[in-house]
């Protein structure tokens, strides 16, 4: 304990050459704002193009904070720190989102997929009905579908796509095809006798069903799509890999047979197939790469399973064969579920990934007709903390003690979860743990199996045309209307078919002015 305290004081000496030394000068803080405020000032001259392209990239529980942890540890796999940015850090227009569900305060991932996505707020665990439906309760479903952003693309003749970290029939994904009352009903197997007998269809078939012309999907959820107890192909001898199914359907070759004949279907579930194929031959593709979930980046096996940019890679290169453009949803799902497990490491390194594939997707498409948006369902308990000093490492200690129990503390730590741990009737002392471990729960303030949702509101970073759309502080339901409006598709399309944008503000006291001059 003397040797901790001994390197956590010479920490606190050291911090001051931390400081790099073009920071020391104030010019180069003057020339970095100067640089800034030329940035800001070209954004008067608006993107008023219309958006042939549309990419929604989804961090599920990626709130400000996991944003900001993310950035600094970026920064420290790369050699830097606190200065880095994020690729989303490098969008031009940011707006904060209201995430509340229409019955909830703190929201879950249903209920905020259907508004972000479909542009109507809902229950808790629905998907894509409107919040006349509550959940559990398949008869209160019929009449309050309400379609997406996705099927909008579609109607307008776009290629569309998803790519997830998750299942494909989680609930970030569903919403953009699905309609259930409850978030959970991935097969038939999941799903109670009332709700099957009242006509509901589980997620999986709606996938296969709803939309059957989606040309990329790509994900994971094998299981769902196969009847109970086959065998998976790639993990035939555990047995909670295998299918769920209760009506004996294949649903991988239902999603086959619904395409129009002469169109090529391919589906995969290994890396290395996704990668051999020649996307110039495929019309269609379904990627399941693991039963459930796809692993965490620091835990996947890159023989097998393709990481995020790959797949979103794959998605933009087979979407963009289609001269009308595209919408695709990218979710980094899984953020959530390292937050939930208190496991921050894994968490924030699967933020840093969502981040790799927005860049790769920058350098895919061009902003004059691509109107990316990144954003977050809701956010989570995390924070960090404790007076750190520049270029702490992010998943360190705080240079300081307790000064209640004595103890040392990591910077990062829960409101909530699994890492609430006594030992001898006192908090743990982490010194005497690896918290520097992928799988490491940090401490929580309150036992929970889980950790929870944060409930406030979440970033939304835009690029492209008509990006300065989102501007402020917005319902999250605002999201798809904004983007929408960008792409001349839905409802909102009479300022398209005027064959032009209407005249900025700061443009139209001028015309009046010079209209005036005119006339005298």
């Amino acid at each position: 304990m003397k040797a901790l305290l001994v390197l956590l004081l010479l920490a606190q000496l050291c911090s001051a050459s931390l400081v790099p030394e073009r920071e020391k000068d104030p010019e180069y803080w003057r020339r970095q704002a100067q640089e800034t405020l030329r940035n800001a000032l070209r954004l008067q001259r608006l993107n008023q193009n219309v958006a042939k392209n549309l990419i929604l990239f989804l961090g599920d529980g990626m709130g400000v904070s996991t944003v900001t942890a993310a950035r600094i540890l970026k920064g420290q796999l790369h050699g830097q720190g606190e200065e880095s940015l994020l690729e989303m850090d490098k969008f031009p227009f940011v707006a904060l989102a209201k995430t509340y569900n229409t019955n909830a305060q703190v929201p879950d991932s249903a209920g905020t997929a259907t508004a972000y996505l479909c542009g109507v707020k809902a229950n808790e665990g629905t998907l894509g009905v409107s919040a006349g439906v509550t959940r559990d309760r398949c008869n209160t479903t019929k009449g309050q579908e309400v379609t997406s952003i996705l099927r909008w693309a579609k109607e307008a003749g776009k290629a569309v796509g998803i790519v997830t970290t998750t299942r494909v029939t989680h609930a970030t994904p569903s919403a953009a095809y699905a309609h259930s009352a409850n978030r959970d009903w991935y097969s038939d197997g999941e799903m109670p006798p009332d709700a099957l007998e009242g006509g509901c269809k589980d997620i999986a078939r709606q996938l296969v069903e709803n939309i059957p012309d989606i040309e990329v999907i790509l994900g994971g959820g094998r299981k769902y799509m196969y009847p109970r107890n086959v065998s998976d192909v790639e993990y035939p001898h555990e047995e909670k890999q295998r299918g769920t199914r209760l009506d004996g359907r294949n649903l991988v070759q239902a999603w086959r047979e619904a395409k129009p004949r002469g169109k090529v279907a391919e589906y995969v579930w290994h890396r290395r197939g996704l990668l051999a194929l020649n996307l110039t031959r495929v019309d269609f593709l379904l990627g399941l790469f693991e039963p459930g979930d796809m692993m965490y980046e620091l835990d996947r096996n890159n023989d097998t399973d393709p990481s995020l940019s790959e797949m979103v890679s794959v998605a933009i290169r087979m979407l963009q064969k289609n001269p009308r453009g595209f919408f695709l949803l990218v979710e980094g799902g899984r953020i959530d579920h390292g937050h939930h497990e208190g496991k921050a490491k894994q968490a924030l390194h699967e933020a840093v990934e969502l981040d790799r594939a927005i860049g790769l997707a920058t350098r895919l498409t061009s902003t004059q007709d691509t109107l990316s948006v990144v954003t977050a369902d809701h956010s989570h308990v995390f924070t960090f903390g404790g007076y750190t000093p520049r270029g702490n490492p992010i998943f360190g200690l705080a240079p300081m003690q307790s000064d209640v129990d004595r103890k040392p503390f990591t910077s990062i730590l829960y409101g909530n979860g699994p890492g609430y741990k006594i030992v001898a009737g006192e908090r743990e002392n982490v010194s005497a743990v690896d918290f520097a471990h992928a799988d490491y729960q940090a401490q929580s303030a309150v036992p929970l199996r889980q950790e929870t949702h944060g409930g406030e509101d979440v970033a939304v970073f835009a690029r492209g045309p008509m990006a300065h759309l989102l501007h402020g502080v917005h319902e999250q339901n605002y999201i798809p209307h904004a983007m929408a409006y960008a792409a001349c598709i839905g409802s909102n399309r009479g300022h398209c078919n005027a064959g032009a944008r209407p005249a900025t503000p700061l443009l139209l006291p001028f015309l009046g002015l010079l209209l005036l001059l005119l006339l005298c």
